[in-house]
């Protein structure tokens, strides 16, 4: 079944405009209600959370409105991280679970992702058919039979007690000082709640929403306000995370970046080392580095890839019976603690590793050397489909033939904006640019 409302992420725009609007949003409610609803009972259950766009006020109106109009009972968490989504779903017993959120994406934007009463993003199949109910004609719940909603004030207060529990017991973080960067996203009062209750010293940042400033020169996609945070407070490590806390970058006790590539390998290579980490496997994207895949290997260790997408990246862990995934961007899956990527937790598990090992965040979070890569995007017109042109292909060819057994070529489309990605990694720079910059030039003749 095709798609066109929902992405690689859920259905994701520009705020009151086209799909982000009220009413779509009270669609795509109406719609999801009705596909989770079953038959025969009289009570259904959906739980609903947000970051701090001033947009959620009204996506979150219309979702209600959708919902209970089809006989789903709706239950209002308020700004929490989309982890926390995900653990709530399954531990409030609902049918659904609802986060409205555009995660990295600048403040103009939004989205709604949806999840499935197992606590897992739902499946391509599974968003295809809620697109085909949104097309058609509604039948709505009998007037006494319409939905309720309510607030519950102790989501997240759930969320900070849970997120405790993936440390080793007895386990505190005394004596670590940490730059803790909340995006002003939705995190920005339940992760530096778990990390001074487990005993570091926090530092926050990016803790002041206002509806307008998430995501804006902090989080995950601007760390070097926390790394130059980290080098002015002499932190022992910064911790980074994105507008709905579900990835993260941590920066080490020098101001060095390290991104989800260099946090899956730490994880993996401990994991292993402890017996915990099953199918001796992590399962990455095709985005990864080469230099994640030969650290691995070397461990003796596999890497699964996936297509983009941490969904992907669970649905492979899934089915393979694997327990540590996720994506360069920060995107950490750990399905022994969450259903999707958890930053907050992912990050403790770094604070773990520096407790129990004593040894400095640098030598924990440079575990391989990246090799060169080059990452280029060709924004392209709606309807266009330049890969298609044959004087592309043959560029793409050219490149795949040049970099066999010396690195790789990506190619694709955006799964949430009109963009052409052109990745490339090579052992040689020089050769790596000339590709990128050869297959780009290529696409942009053909837009």
């Amino acid at each position: 079944m095709s798609r066109k409302l929902f992405g690689t992420d859920g259905v994701r725009g520009q705020a009151n405009t086209y799909p982000m609007t009220a009413e779509m949003a009270l669609r795509l409610g109406a719609a999801a209600g009705r596909y989770f609803r079953r038959d025969g009972r009289n009570r259904h259950r959906v739980v609903i959370g947000k970051d701090t766009r001033l947009s959620g006020y009204m996506l979150e109106n219309a979702l209600t409105a959708g919902l209970t109009s089809t006989g789903m009972n709706v239950l209002l968490l308020g700004p929490v991280p989309t982890p926390a989504v995900g653990f709530l779903t399954r531990s409030m017993r609902a049918d659904l679970g609802i986060m409205i959120s555009a995660s990295h994406n600048p403040a103009e934007d939004n989205g709604i992702k949806f999840f499935g009463p197992d606590g897992f993003k739902l499946s391509d199949e599974a968003e295809a058919e809620i697109e085909t109910i949104v097309a058609g004609e509604f039948q709505p719940a009998q007037p006494r039979n319409i939905g309720r909603a309510r607030r519950i004030d102790d989501g997240r207060g759930r969320y900070v007690e849970y997120s405790k529990t993936t440390l080793p017991p007895g386990l505190r973080l005394d004596g670590l000082k940490v730059v803790l960067d909340c995006a002003h996203g939705a995190a920005y009062r339940a992760a530096p709640d778990v990390l001074w209750e487990l005993g570091a010293e926090v530092i926050p940042m990016g803790v002041k929403p206002d509806g307008f400033n998430i995501n804006d020169g902090v989080g995950s996609t601007h760390p070097q306000a926390c790394a130059d945070a980290v080098r002015e407070h002499g932190a022992h490590l910064g911790i980074s995370l994105d507008g709905d806390a579900d990835r993260v970058v941590i920066v080490d006790q020098t101001g060095r970046v390290a991104d989800g590539d260099q946090i899956m390998a730490l994880l993996a290579g401990r994991w292993a080392a402890q017996g915990r980490l099953k199918g001796g496997a992590l399962v990455a994207t095709v985005m990864s580095n080469l230099g994640l895949e030969h650290f691995l290997t070397a461990q003796g260790l596999r890497l699964e890839r996936t297509r983009v997408g941490d969904r992907y990246v669970v649905e492979r862990m899934r089915e393979g019976g694997f327990n540590l995934g996720g994506e360069q961007s920060g995107h950490i899956v750990m399905t022994d603690y969450a259903t999707t990527g958890d930053g907050l937790v992912a990050a403790m598990q770094v604070l773990a590793a520096m407790a129990e090992t004593g040894r400095p965040a640098s030598e924990l979070v440079t575990q391989f050397e990246p090799v060169p890569q080059m990452l280029k995007n060709v924004r392209y017109a709606a309807g266009a489909d330049p890969l298609a042109a044959a004087p592309v292909q043959r560029v793409i060819a050219d490149a795949e033939a040049r970099l066999a057994g010396h690195g790789r070529v990506l190619i694709r489309k955006s799964g949430t904006e009109p963009l052409i990605r052109v990745m490339a990694e090579a052992e040689d720079e020089a050769v790596l640019r000339e590709v990128v910059d050869g297959i780009v030039a290529a696409v942009e003749l053909a837009v």
